[in-house]
C-alpha cells in the first residue's frame, strides 16, 4: 500500500518536475549558505584574536549579511516554487474530481453521500495540497538541513556534536506524540465546525417549518450544544498547543545550555575556540526548527497520502451508464417513436425487477398517459427514457435506435423529462428557464414561459423574469416550481417531452391548457406520467402499470368499462373528489 501511495504522489508531481528541481537546488542553496554563515561568524570572531582590524571585521559583516539577505531570497524562491506546485496540484485535482462527478450516474452521490464527497472534495484536497507542498518542503530541507549541517559540526567537534543533539530524539518523539494528537484535535474542530454550518443550512432552509411549530427554543438548545462542542474542541487543541511549544523550547534550552557548559571547558583545554562554539550554538538552533517541525510534517504525510486514496477511490469509480465507444449520433431530427420491448429494469444491489419484461409502442406525435399505483415503475420509466438509470441494450428504442447506441448528449437533447420535483438554481427566473439553452435569446425565453402558463405569474413578480428565486425555488409556490421546469424543458425544444407528474402542483385548468399549449407544436410526442386521472382522460391513450408490468391500455372511455386497476383508481379519484366537495 505504501508503494502506491509513493506511487501516486511521484504521478501528482510529474507535471511539475522542472518547478520542483528549481525549488530542490534552491533549497540546497539555502542550507549551503546556512551552513556557510556561521562558518563566517567562526572565522571572525577566532580572527580577532589573530588581529583582525575594525576594517576587516566591518568588511566580513557586510560579506555575512549579503550572505544571509541571498539566503532570505533563495528561501523565498523556493517556498514560493514548492508551496506553488501544491497549489497548482490542488487545483488541477479539484477541477478534474468535479469533472469526473459530473460524468457520474444520477443515483451516485445518493449512494455515496453528498457529505462524503464534499468532505474529498475539499477537506481531503486540501490535505493533498499540504502534502505535495508542506511536507515535502520540510522533509526536503529536513535532509539537507542535517546533510550539511552535521558535518559541519563534527568538523568543529565530533564530541560536542553528538552532545549537542542528544536530546533531538527526544524533542522528536514528543512532537510526534502531540503532534498525532493535535491531527486528531484538529479533525473533531473541522467536524464540530461543520455540523454547525449543516445546522445553519437546515434551519435556513426550513425556517418556515421551524416559526409554524415553534421550534425557536429546540433549535436554539441544539445549536448550543453544537457550538458547546466546537469550543471544546477548540479549547482542546489550543492547550495542546500551548503545552508542546514551551515543551520544545524548555528542550531546546537544556540543549544550549549543555553546549555552552561543556564547550567552556573545551576551550578551556584549547580543544575549541570562542568562534567555534558561537558556531555550535547557531548550527544547534538551525537544527532546532526542522526537528520540532518533523513530526507535524510526518503526520502532515500520512494524512495527505490517506486522503489521496480517498480522492482515488472517487476517480477511480467508473460510471456504468456512459456512452460506447462506437456511440452514435442523430443527423436528422428524430419523429419522436418510441417503443419497448421486453424492458427490465432493476436497481443497483436489488433482485427485484422495477420494470418486469415490459412491452409498449407511442407513435410520433402522440399524447399517452402513464399511470398505475404506487410504485408500478412509472418514475423509474421516465428516467429510463432518459438513460438516468442503466439500460439493458436491446430493449429500449427510439425511431427504431437502441437508445444505448446513442450518445448521452444526442439522447437528453431529444427527450426532455420534467420531474416532478424540478430542481431551481439560485438564480433569476430567467437563467433558471434557459439553463438547458444558455445562449437562447430573451423572446425564446418568454415564449417557453408563456407555454408552460407561467407569463401571468411573471407579470406579478416586481422584477420579472430577473426575479431572484432563492435556493431551490424557495421564493416560488409549487406550482411555479413546476412551470418553471416545464419551461425550461420546452426551451429546448425537444422531439419528445416525459412529464413525470410535472403538473401535480397545477390546477386541472392550467394543465389543460399546457398540455393543448404544447400539442400545438408540430409532432410532439408527450409521455405524461401521472396520478391526476382526470389529465390522463384527456390524453390519446392510457398506459397502465403493475408491478412493473403493462396491464391496460387505450382510452379513458374504453378502460372505465373494464374491471381493471384503471376503473379501481378512476372510480377511487372520483370519491376521494366527492368527500373533499362535501367538507
Amino acid at each position: 500500500m505504501a508503494s502506491f501511495r509513493i506511487d501516486l504522489i511521484k504521478r501528482y508531481l510529474k507535471p511539475h518536475k522542472r518547478t520542483l528541481l528549481l525549488g530542490a537546488i534552491s533549497l540546497v542553496l539555502v542550507n549551503i549558505l546556512s551552513v556557510a554563515i556561521p562558518f563566517e561568524v567562526r572565522r571572525i570572531i577566532d580572527g580577532l584574536k589573530e588581529g583582525f582590524t575594525f576594517t576587516i571585521v566591518l568588511q566580513q559583516s557586510v560579506w555575512i549579511v549579503l550572505l544571509a539577505s541571498v539566503m532570505a531570497l533563495v528561501r523565498l524562491c523556493s517556498r514560493q516554487l514548492v508551496f506553488g506546485v501544491g497549489r497548482k496540484v490542488e487545483v488541477d485535482l479539484r477541477q478534474k474530481l468535479f469533472n469526473h462527478m459530473l460524468t457520474q450516474d444520477p443515483g451516485w452521490v445518493q449512494e455515496t453521500g453528498s457529505g462524503e464527497v464534499i468532505t474529498r472534495a475539499t477537506s481531503d484536497i486540501e490535505n493533498i495540497r499540504r502534502l505535495l507542498g508542506f511536507a515535502i518542503l520540510s522533509l526536503t530541507n529536513t535532509f539537507l538541513a542535517y546533510a550539511f549541517t552535521i558535518p559541519a559540526m563534527i568538523a568543529i567537534n565530533p564530541w560536542l556534536t553528538a552532545t549537542s543533539i542528544a536530546l533531538y530524539p527526544l524533542m522528536l518523539g514528543i512532537v510526534r506524540l502531540f503532534g498525532g494528537r493535535m491531527v486528531n484535535q484538529r479533525r473533531r474542530q473541522q467536524e464540530a465546525l461543520s455540523s454547525l454550518s449543516e445546522l445553519i443550512q437546515e434551519d435556513l432552509s426550513g425556517i418556515s417549518a421551524i416559526k409554524i411549530y415553534g421550534q425557536e427554543k429546540a433549535e436554539e438548545k441544539a445549536f448550543s450544544k453544537l457550538n458547546g462542542n466546537y469550543k471544546n474542541a477548540a479549547i482542546n487543541l489550543a492547550k495542546t498547543a500551548s503545552t508542546l511549544f514551551p515543551l520544545l523550547q524548555g528542550i531546546s534550552s537544556i540543549s544550549l545550555l549543555l553546549i555552552l557548559a561543556l564547550g567552556s571547558g573545551l576551550i578551556e583545554k584549547d580543544y575549541l575556540t570562542i568562534g567555534g562554539l558561537i558556531a555550535m550554538i547557531l548550527y544547534v538552533e538551525r537544527l532546532v526548527f526542522p526537528t520540532a517541525l518533523l513530526g507535524f510534517t510526518l503526520n502532515t504525510f500520512q494524512l495527505g497520502q490517506v486522503s489521496l486514496e480517498r480522492v482515488e477511490e472517487l476517480l477511480n469509480n467508473t460510471p456504468t451508464i456512459k456512452d460506447k465507444y462506437n456511440s452514435r449520433e442523430m443527423h436528422s431530427k428524430i419523429n419522436g417513436r418510441l417503443e419497448a420491448k421486453e424492458l427490465c429494469i432493476n436497481y443497483k444491489g436489488s433482485q427485484k425487477k422495477i420494470l418486469n419484461k415490459l412491452n409498449f409502442t407511442i407513435n410520433p406525435g402522440e399524447l399517452v398517459a402513464i399511470v398505475g399505483p404506487v410504485g408500478c415503475g412509472k418514475t423509474t420509466l421516465a428516467r429510463a427514457l432518459g438513460r438516468m438509470v442503466n439500460v439493458p441494450q436491446g430493449q429500449l428504442f427510439i425511431d427504431n435506435i437502441d437508445i444505448t447506441d446513442l450518445k448521452l448528449k444526442e439522447l437528453r437533447k431529444n427527450i426532455a423529462l420534467v420531474p416532478q420535483e424540478g430542481y431551481l438554481f439560485t438564480n433569476t427566473l430567467e437563467n433558471n428557464i434557459r439553463y438547458g439553452l444558455p445562449n437562447a435569446s430573451i423572446q425564446a425565453v418568454k415564449k417557453s414561459a408563456s407555454e408552460a402558463k407561467l407569463d401571468e405569474d411573471i407579470k406579478g413578480f416586481p422584477d420579472g423574469l430577473k426575479t431572484l428565486v432563492g435556493e431551490r425555488g424557495i421564493t416560488l409556490s409549487g406550482g411555479q416550481r413546476q412551470r418553471t421546469s416545464l419551461g425550461r424543458a420546452l426551451l429546448i425544444d425537444s422531439p419528445i417531452i416525459v412529464l413525470d407528474d410535472a403538473l401535480a402542483s397545477v390546477d386541472n385548468k392550467t394543465a389543460a391548457g399546457i398540455l393543448s399549449s404544447i400539442r400545438g407544436k408540430e409532432k410532439k410526442t408527450i409521455l405524461m406520467i401521472s396520478h391526476q386521472l382526470s389529465a390522463a382522460a384527456a390524453c390519446d391513450r392510457i398506459l397502465v402499470l403493475n408491478e412493473g408490468k403493462l396491464v391496460q391500455e387505450g382510452t379513458h372511455e374504453n378502460l372505465i368499462k373494464i374491471n381493471g386497476i384503471y376503473k379501481n383508481l378512476w372510480e377511487r379519484q372520483k370519491a376521494s373528489e366527492v368527500i373533499d366537495a362535501e367538507e
